[in-house]
């Protein structure tokens, strides 16, 4: 049997692949692999350098890095709703315009005022070049085979640290960070700019949208659910916890008494295991309903973190844990993609997912801040890492309160998948 159609604003089904949706879909892989190379690997590995050139604190530089993170969180709002009513074409260039003359601006700036409001420029940028937007593209050009694209974007930008973070340390080698910062934004120039504006040309029909008093656009309906709020709760605790992870598993390796190389060789496995948990979405998502899959996915982010709190080694065992958190974490990012059009459809997807992923951003962005304080007051990185795991339970907990009309009838059928 196949999986019965949840259209977006009718009874139509939808389409299952806009003309040229495929060739938009290899210019994204690239785009957005360029995007998170650029404007959030390059940075930790140029970090140190920055600091130590210019004598500005390494809090104060990561805090400027943070902040660009909270205005790509509330700019994604504006940027979901543009990417409705004009398609990502305009949106996602115009970003990719931004962030040259940004990137330079960083590469230039004499002091840390200048090098701070880059970054929240920057901020701007990232909310049309990361995955909401490209999630919100390849959802709709792709209808009911949505799941295979987004599979195969975050597979290849899931290497943009593998790729960039190597590259940003040759560049600073033989260049210094000015000189890195400025070869990444013209590789921004010459790579992202040209793709978007050439290749995201697929066909795109403004969706339907009632208006207000005055003729202001009404947010959509499905924002005044409970389902919605519970899910942005439960999705911004998982968030929370895995980057909290991902960026104190360092210390905590090291605490457990291994040396630097160890903890690399746990955030190298940890990449691994999301390539992994990304192959094994696809068939989750055909036999697992949204809600339970939604649960379970929460679930093992709170189960790999507390295995980290709890095993102090051997070091093996550890990198089985990396491994293993890694490939749920994985599996989050593909849940972050599929969590709107699995519960309300296509229609309004962009401006849901850009509202969705505004607290998702913002836990982003103060999840490696927050890890790093709680150390101390709670005596160290284990402790931290068990009420990491306790949120995403947490998370678990409410996703159960994510249920709407079109999952009830969606679940009802579990059997069914793509024809």
């Amino acid at each position: 049997m196949s999986r019965p159609a949840f259209p977006a604003g009718g009874p139509t089904r939808e389409p299952r692949r806009a003309p040229g949706a495929g060739r938009a879909l290899a210019a994204l892989c690239v785009t957005v692999t360029t995007g998170y190379g650029v404007l959030f690997y390059a940075f930790p590995v140029l970090a140190p350098a920055i600091a130590a050139d210019t004598g500005w604190s390494l809090v104060a530089v990561t805090a400027v890095f943070s902040a660009a993170q909270v205005v790509a969180g509330l700019s994604g709002i504006a940027v979901g709703r543009w990417i409705d009513a004009r398609g990502p074409r305009p949106v996602m260039t115009a970003a990719a315009v931004l962030a040259v003359p940004a990137v330079a601006v960083l590469a230039t700036a004499p002091s840390l005022w200048v090098f701070g409001g880059a970054w929240l420029v920057c901020g701007a940028a990232m909310a049309g070049l990361f995955y909401p937007p490209a999630f919100a593209a390849l959802t709709r050009w792709y209808g009911e085979g949505r799941v295979r694209a987004l599979t195969v974007l975050t597979l290849a930008a899931g290497f943009a640290s593998t790729v960039f973070a190597p590259l940003t340390a040759v560049l600073e080698a033989s260049l210094g960070w000015r000189g890195a910062y400025l070869i990444l934004a013209g590789v921004l120039a010459v790579v992202v700019v040209p793709l978007h504006a050439l290749a995201l040309t697929p066909p795109w029909a403004p969706a339907p949208r009632g208006r207000g008093a005055g003729g202001a656009r009404r947010l959509p309906s499905a924002v005044r659910e409970p389902a919605f709020p519970a899910l942005a709760a439960a999705l911004a605790l998982g968030s929370f916890t895995v980057y909290a992870v991902v960026v104190n598993l360092v210390p905590l390796v090291e605490g457990r008494g291994f040396g630097t190389a160890a903890a690399a060789w746990a955030l190298g496995i940890g990449g691994v295991g999301q390539v992994l948990g990304r192959l094994a979405y696809a068939p989750a998502e055909r036999w697992l309903p949204p809600v339970p899959r939604t649960a379970l996915v929460l679930l093992a982010c709170a189960a790999t973190t507390a295995l980290f709190a709890l095993v102090p080694g051997p070091l093996p065992l550890l990198l089985g844990i990396a491994l293993l958190a890694g490939a749920a974490r994985g599996v989050l990012t593909l849940l972050h993609a599929t969590a709107v059009a699995d519960r309300w459809g296509t229609g309004d997807y962009a401006t849901l997912n850009g509202l969705l992923h505004t607290p998702l951003m913002l836990a982003t962005a103060l999840a490696p801040w927050a890890g790093a304080a709680l150390a101390g007051p709670l005596g160290g990185h284990p402790a931290v890492f068990a009420l990491m795991a306790a949120l995403a339970a947490l998370g678990g907990l409410l996703a159960l309160g994510t249920r709407t009309e079109r999952t009830t009838d969606k679940e009802a059928h579990p059997w069914n998948t793509h024809p």
